[in-house]
């Protein structure tokens, strides 16, 4: 995890990262769940992903996606049961700019394809 790492920014500014999220509901060698859960206008603060993720939509939400490196803000809506894949990489933070409480879960793929430990016996 990014947890605990400190960045700085073009401007010189510097942040620590925070969890990815809020509260590891599961977790085995294979995958990590979280639990998300913003009001209207809270922020899940910076963070930066190091495994590729899902999303799970619990709930529709208006969301913002804010990369540290001062690109441009990504505006997303998730639907009620919406799933997003996404890669991991940029530094950024997640702002819930709608009307309703945001909740979702967040799994962390910590092995994907030809990373999987092979099997032994049966």
């Amino acid at each position: 995890m990014s947890e605990g790492t400190v960045v700085t920014a073009s401007d010189g500014s510097q942040v620590t990262l925070a969890p990815v999220g809020q509260t590891i509901v599961f977790e085995n060698e294979h995958v990590r769940v979280w639990e998300i859960v913003l009001e209207p206008g809270e922020q899940q603060p910076w963070h930066q992903h190091l495994n590729p993720y899902v999303v799970i939509s619990l709930g529709p939400a208006d969301n913002r996606i804010d990369p540290f490196d001062g690109g441009e803000p990504r505006l997303v809506h998730e639907p009620l049961g919406g799933v997003v894949y996404r890669e991991p990489g940029e530094v950024h933070m997640l702002t819930n700019r709608g009307t309703t409480p945001y909740h979702c879960r967040l799994i962390e793929l910590k092995y994907l394809g030809g990373h999987v430990p092979p099997a032994t016996g049966d």
